[in-house]
């Protein structure tokens, strides 16, 4: 591919993005704006933000890579990403809308009345956002490499520079508009290639059965330790994607409890619709770029498939409309994700010393530059493997907080915090052995790279058996029937103001 044609694709999805993120700066003006978009975004628009944002490089690029190289076994990345929401659905949407609250950490004061739950909380909310990050950032490098043959760290700096435009711009409303739209560009970047990508495969009638029918490519649970490894993933998507902050700050956006359903239930639609393509670039490549495999470059399957199967300018072309999905897809995830770091640090950090929106630009932009040195420093692992590992450290931590925090009134303050301490401390240290390339041989080595199936449990028995052994906070029985009162009821639910992070949820007068 010519370099032209990628460097024409990043420059025009970078001018559109930070176009649109300047259009929100007209219309954001207060701290609810940058936090929450004033909560005045509707389902459909909301849905499809969330799922702009939601879709990653691991979405992009390593769905497909992993299925390049390691064949059925992968297909529950967007299974386990996609059956995420429907738990989140059932079990803690319309809740978490009622709390009220800006940010995680705003919920754990809330529901448990303790500012060292908050604090513990918020560090969660920067480690799991830096994680997220980091991948973000080496798949902008990698498609940026791929597009023009420029370094790495071009990539990486490139989108860190675009995401901190339009969030310290316009904050959350910003971001909104920007991630809408960047979904359905991706839809598109991946639905149009492949239809070219499939008549060419047809038309020419290239065998596949020598490279497809491998036993440990096409059956499930092959290899050493396959049955834990798998039910890992499962545990790890299915229960992490409650735990995010950058998805569920969302959810905060959302006028009430039923338009947070709402939303998450056009998600579940739109993710599904996404997720049918990456898989059939895997199985594609498995046919014309098998060569991926051996020299270690899965994820760039997709950026190479036009080019080796059309070639000529069509190839081009076609590679340049998917570029500019995958760079979408890293502006959107990392703008949501800085978002969550910027909220966070600016509220417990910065608030005393600089005004709402001051102190939001200045955290995002150091969440951010922060990201981007340990992007550089950290050794090179799958674009979705990575990102799993987030989810993992979120379905060890927020998880639990939010299903024993909405559903069983005797979650004390001790056991929020001694489930968040052990389930975060466990699954930060495996992830971290795993990012820098420190990781073991064996067993211990296998539930180093995947820790969900024992950090998660963990973090939910400490919880509860110190909860057990402690208090319940005096309001819990006010704050679970503002939790599960429907917002069309005339009751007395009270408000609360994460400015006023010492105070207790005020109270009114029937």
């Amino acid at each position: 591919m010519t370099p032209l044609a990628g460097i024409v694709a990043v420059v025009a999805v970078s001018a559109v993005t930070i176009g649109i993120g300047a259009f929100g700066l007209r219309i954001s003006r207060t701290t609810g704006d940058f936090y929450v978009a004033s909560r005045t975004v509707g389902p459909v628009a909301n849905a499809s933000a969330i799922s702009g944002e939601y879709l990653s490089a691991a979405s992009f690029l390593g769905v497909a890579g992993l299925v390049l190289t390691r064949g059925v076994d992968s297909l529950w990345y967007p299974v386990g990403w996609t059956a995420g929401y429907l738990v989140l659905l059932v079990f803690v949407a319309a809740p978490l809308r009622r709390s009220g609250a800006y940010t995680l950490p705003d919920f754990a004061q809330l529901r448990v009345e303790s500012r060292h739950a908050r604090s513990v909380a918020s560090v969660l909310v920067v480690l799991i956002g830096v994680i997220y990050l980091v991948p973000q950032f080496q798949g902008a490098g990698l498609t940026l490499r791929s597009l023009t043959g420029a370094p790495p760290w071009v990539g990486e700096v490139t989108v860190a520079l675009v995401v901190l435009l339009i969030v310290a711009s316009g904050g959350m409303r910003s971001i909104t508009l920007v991630q809408a739209f960047q979904y359905w560009l991706k839809l598109a970047a991946l639905l149009v290639p492949v239809c070219f990508l499939l008549v060419a495969w047809r038309r020419d009638q290239v065998p596949s059965a020598g490279r497809l029918d491998v036993a440990d490519w096409v059956e499930p649970l092959g290899g050493a330790h396959g049955l834990y490894l798998t039910y890992s993933l499962i545990l790890a998507t299915f229960l992490g994607t409650m735990g995010l902050p950058h998805v569920v700050v969302r959810f905060y956006t959302n006028r009430d409890g039923r338009s947070a359903r709402r939303t998450t239930v056009a998600v579940l639609g739109l993710l599904s619709c996404f997720y049918l393509l990456p898989p059939v670039y895997g199985v594609l490549g498995r046919v014309y770029a098998f060569d991926l495999v051996r020299s270690g470059r899965g994820d760039s399957v997709v950026l190479e498939l036009p080019s080796r199967v059309l070639g000529g300018s069509a190839g081009d072309l076609l590679t340049a409309v998917l570029g500019a999905g995958a760079f979408a897809a890293f502006l959107s995830t990392s703008s949501g994700l800085v978002v969550s770091i910027g909220g966070v640090v600016s509220q417990d950090l910065l608030s005393r010393r600089l005004d709402g929106v001051t102190a939001f630009r200045v955290a995002s932009s150091a969440g951010a530059l922060a990201t981007l040195g340990l992007t550089l420093a950290s050794s090179g692992l799958a674009v979705a493997h990575a990102v799993e590992l987030a989810f993992t450290v979120a379905a060890s931590t927020f998880c639990p907080l939010l299903l024993l925090g909405i559903w069983w009134r005797r979650l004390t303050a001790a056991g929020a915090v001694a489930g968040l301490v052990v389930g975060g401390g466990l699954s930060t240290t495996a992830v971290l052995l795993t990012m820098f390339g420190a990781g073991l041989s064996g067993g211990p080595g296998t539930v180093v790279a995947q820790p969900a199936l024992v950090t998660v449990p963990l973090a939910f028995l400490v919880m509860v058996t110190v909860s057990l052994a402690t208090s319940p906070p005096p309001q819990v029985s006010r704050t679970m029937v503002r939790l599960h009162t429907p917002e069309h009821l005339a009751l007395d639910r009270g408000s609360y103001h994460p400015e006023r992070r010492g105070e207790e949820p005020a109270r009114r007068r029937h």
